[in-house]
């Protein structure tokens, strides 16, 4: 049998799927599971979306469509970016995806040739590595360190571009950090874009999920409009997870190479989703900013409780709705500890390994759960640490 493209195996999968997975498996053998590997939230959408979702498909919004997006959908976004962002854009300036994650796969395929160095943050999502290499790139990664706060390092980026550079990937606030990234990080790194002539991608996917101070958009940068690919979508800030609605702001000629790459995958997004994400973006019963307010409140409580089980240790994130938790101290492995909390506690969480080397003692924790469910997982955690309370601390 001829064998797979070599580029499969280069790439890697989710830790988060893998996990949610092997937890899965052991609801069905009857075991009691709280899923805090996923990072969906609790919430679903305000009834206008879903209205305007079922009036689409009503009066016959079921067809192919524009393959950048319907315009309407298009001119809404430049106005909630403007609003929410206080980023101009031009409409034809987006291309509506099937989620954000292919928004990404999509900018990369146009921007990356073989041997392209692309720098990205670790820990990071893991989908910025393990596309760069399936398109024969290089991934170079940047340190998310605690000594730093979490939040990128001009000074350690800056010797890492070379002639090859082509892309630093950003991504505030991040995953699975929480990280929000500083102005002044964020003003630096695009001096750096603009010095090297070099592209950003901004995932800006978390950015209305921030717990304070103001946003700052990748875009809103001197010399950046002309360099810069924002990636957004649906799934976080408007709990439309399992719509599949993501989207790309994006300089001309890089659109012109989206709206190709569209024409030879998937044609159109669905027509009807498009109008109920409009409805999303007017956001009439201010349901996002309700969410954010309500993902505070477990932050709040969730990290104090954390931060009381032996051997944990997590700064509050900035924004999203992750828990980034050192577990150095408990001697454990992180794969081995979520192995336990798995399997003993019934508590699903993902190894920060996961994210990159720089997760290497690190537990990711999804708090787009109820302030109930997120207790009852302290509580399940906390019986089971005499596993690691007296093993020996490796550093």
């Amino acid at each position: 049998m001829r064998p797979l493209a070599s580029r499969m195996s280069v790439m890697t999968g989710e830790g988060a799927l893998s996990v949610y997975g092997h937890a899965k498996e052991l609801e069905r053998q009857g075991r009691s599971i709280i899923h805090l590997e996923l990072g969906e939230p609790d919430f679903h959408p305000a009834a206008p979306v879903n209205e305007a979702l079922k009036l689409a498909i009503d009066q016959g919004k079921d067809r192919y469509c524009a393959i950048a997006g319907v315009p309407a959908l298009r001119e809404a976004l430049a106005v909630y970016l403007r609003e929410t962002r206080n980023i101009t854009i031009s409409p034809g300036s987006v291309v509506i995806a099937p989620g954000c994650k292919i928004a990404l796969f999509m900018a990369m395929m146009a921007l990356i040739d073989p041997g392209d160095e692309v720098l990205y943050p670790d820990p990071g999502f893991p989908g910025y590595a393990s596309i760069t290499l399936g398109l024969g790139g290089v991934a170079v990664p940047f340190t998310l360190a605690e000594r730093n706060q979490l939040q990128p390092d001009p000074d350690e980026i800056a010797p890492k571009i070379t002639p090859r550079t082509k892309i630093i990937i950003t991504n505030s606030p991040g995953n699975p950090t929480g990280t929000v990234y500083a102005d002044q990080v964020q003003r630096h790194i695009a001096e750096l874009a603009v010095k090297h002539d070099l592209l950003v991608l901004s995932d800006e996917i978390y950015a209305r999920i921030i717990y304070g101070g103001t946003y700052h958009s990748m875009l809103s940068y001197r010399g950046m409009p002309a360099r810069t690919v924002l990636l957004d979508g649906f799934s976080k800030s408007f709990a439309m997870t399992g719509w599949r609605l993501g989207y790309a702001v994006a300089p001309a000629h890089i659109v012109e190479a989206l709206e190709l790459l569209v024409m030879n995958t998937y044609t159109s997004v669905a027509e009807f989703s498009q109008y109920g994400a409009i409805e999303a973006l007017r956001d009439r019963e201010g349901a996002t900013d309700r969410m954010v307010g309500e993902f505070a409140k477990r932050r709040e409580q969730f990290i104090s409780d954390l931060n009381r089980v032996p051997g944990f240790r997590c700064l509050p994130p900035e924004g999203a709705f992750y828990a980034w938790v050192n577990i150095e101290d408990t001697g454990l492995s992180s794969e081995e500890l979520c192995r336990i909390m798995l399997e003993e506690a019934g508590v699903a969480a993902i190894p920060g390994a996961a994210f990159g080397e720089a997760g290497t003692h690190f537990v990711r924790f999804s708090f787009a759960s109820s302030m109930v469910t997120l207790k009852e997982a302290v509580e399940r955690i906390q019986r089971v640490a005499t596993a690691w309370q007296h093993a020996p601390v490796s550093r």
